[in-house]
């Protein structure tokens, strides 16, 4: 795995920005960590979510009026 560190330029919203900044002061961290941290985190919950949906692959689906009906009929609206 190449450690070495890419370059990128990503535009904030400026509260946003300003927001990071003063995080990244008062937490002694560099603005670069943090958007990693939050990246990795992103991308993290991203991984679970594949793998739950590939866990939950072979059910099957219902449709949204299918969805409807069986409500209807239960009651429930």
């Amino acid at each position: 795995m190449d450690t070495a560190s890419k370059r990128a330029t990503v535009y904030f919203d400026p509260d946003v920005h300003q927001a990071l900044r003063l995080k990244a002061a008062a937490t002694d961290r560099s603005m670069s960590d943090l958007v990693n941290t939050a990246v990795r985190l992103a991308l993290g919950e991203d991984a679970e979510d594949l793998a739950a949906f590939e866990e939950r692959g072979g059910e099957g689906t219902v449709s949204f009026e299918a969805a409807v009906r069986a409500l209807k009929s239960s009651g429930k609206i």
